[in-house]
């Protein structure tokens, strides 16, 4: 594999955009802005509705977050990093990437297709029930002596598992942002939600064309009833907010995301749902600026959780936890199946400089909304499991409200079931379950 070098890193070739993210210490930003602008000759803007991306030789900064995008030549921003040691406000200088919606494609050599109900799901289902002990299948949600019954007439295996079908929450008034590909607003399904929605895509409108977005949205916050099958959605009466910040091909760059997590967390939106990332290599630490964004999120009190990748194929391969999902203050999801084991494709926490997998949630043959005129659609990925994790999170936010960013992700990692069988690099405190 090639690399090219850029902010002071090694990335595989292909995976920048040539843009710098530019981190500013809390409360003197604008003694940071000044000084970067100095030093590359950049003008800088605010980040607004209509500038979502800097233009060339141009700071984009986001002012919530304290991070500007800035669009110059790699000496310029090498001159603006020799202030990185916090002199002039500015803490830390990197390469921007280039992120991808998170899914796996496939999944048939594991024996549970994408497409239509598998019998060899539904009995590896009931088989993971049988084999708990009565109190632990009462964990589930399930009775024991019933277990062999279980099946997606009502709802989905997903939300059987976490327990979202016996929660007396809805998520409602809780406001959660899934940042994807967009929403297809007109699925019969989420009509009558009041939907918010931008998108951080330049030339392309939130409407969702690739259906990553739609289906995660789905799983997080679709109907409690739906017309056309099982209940799929956790957190049926959560305020919705429908970033769109990977392109109708499934990628975007770091800019775009941050201007996602921006609007969202000016809405004070309690989660934020980010399905999405780049891989990351043995060795590779997490990004500053994202760690700091997400640090600042959470004591403005909003929660991000994010897929913690695929890029493994178990079991003879493994790779750690992904971008951004590796910042210790991002909670990263990993995948299971619906035999309650380690999806194939989840990676795991194996770089020690942060990287750890958080929690776990449903990720294979996942069944949930998508752009018409599909409609619905099965799909795998960690990707899957994240929004499971997000929807439950609004479920704990309805019923606690006084705990919000850090406090909220504690109450999701303490009440998680424990998965005594499988390794906490692999699944974190366990398998999310609701209030």
């Amino acid at each position: 594999m090639e690399f090219e070098t850029a902010g002071g890193r090694e990335y595989p070739a292909g995976t920048t955009t040539g843009r710098f993210l530019v981190l500013f210490e809390e409360g003197t930003a604008e003694a940071g802005v000044a000084a970067l602008s100095e030093a590359t000759g950049a003008r800088t803007v605010t980040a607004t509705d209509e500038a979502t991306e800097p233009e060339p030789n141009q700071a984009l900064f986001f002012e919530s977050l304290g991070v500007a995008v800035v669009d110059t030549s790699p000496e310029q921003m090498q001159e603006a990093g020799l202030r990185a040691a916090g002199a002039d406000g500015i803490l830390a200088v990197e390469a921007e990437r280039i992120n991808h919606a998170i899914e796996a494609r496939s999944y048939a050599e594991e024996g549970t297709p994408t497409g239509g109900r598998s019998a060899e799901y539904l009995r590896g289902f009931r088989d993971a029930v049988l084999h708990l002990t009565t109190a632990d299948a009462g964990g589930l949600g399930i009775e024991a002596a019933t277990a062999a019954a279980v099946d997606e007439l009502q709802a989905t295996w997903g939300l059987q598992a976490v327990r979202a079908v016996h929660s007396c929450y809805s998520g409602k008034a809780i406001r959660v942002a899934v940042l994807d590909t967009g929403c297809d607003l007109q699925h019969p399904d989420l009509q009558g939600r009041a939907i918010q929605s931008r998108s951080f895509v330049p030339g392309e409108a939130v409407q969702d064309a690739n259906g990553h977005g739609t289906h995660c949205i789905g799983t997080s916050m679709g109907p409690k009833c739906p017309p056309g099958g099982p209940r799929y959605g956790v957190a049926h009466d959560a305020e919705i907010y429908a970033g769109k910040v990977l392109s109708n091909a499934g990628s975007g760059s770091d800019s775009q995301i941050l201007g996602g997590i921006n609007w969202a967390v000016q809405d004070k939106c309690v989660v934020i749902s980010m399905s999405l990332g780049a891989g990351t290599r043995p060795g590779q630490s997490y990004s500053r600026v994202f760690e700091a964004v997400a640090a600042r999120a959470q004591r403005a009190g909003t929660l991000i959780v994010a897929a913690a990748g695929n890029e493994s194929n178990r079991p003879g391969e493994v790779n750690p936890v992904g971008h951004p999902a590796n910042c210790p203050s991002i909670m990263a999801v990993a995948a299971l199946d619906s035999a309650l084991g380690v999806a194939r494709f989840s990676n795991r926490g194996i770089n020690p400089d942060g990287g750890q997998v958080d929690i776990a949630a449903p990720g294979v043959d996942v069944y949930s909304s998508y752009p018409l005129p599909t409609r619905y659609r099965r799909l795998n990925g960690t990707s899957m499991a994240t929004p499971h994790v997000a929807g439950v999170a609004a479920l704990f936010a309805e019923a606690n409200p006084g705990a919000r960013g850090a406090a909220l992700g504690q109450l999701l990692t303490t009440r998680a079931r424990r998965l005594t069988s499988l390794s906490s690099a692999d699944v974190g405190a366990g398998l999310v379950q609701a209030p």
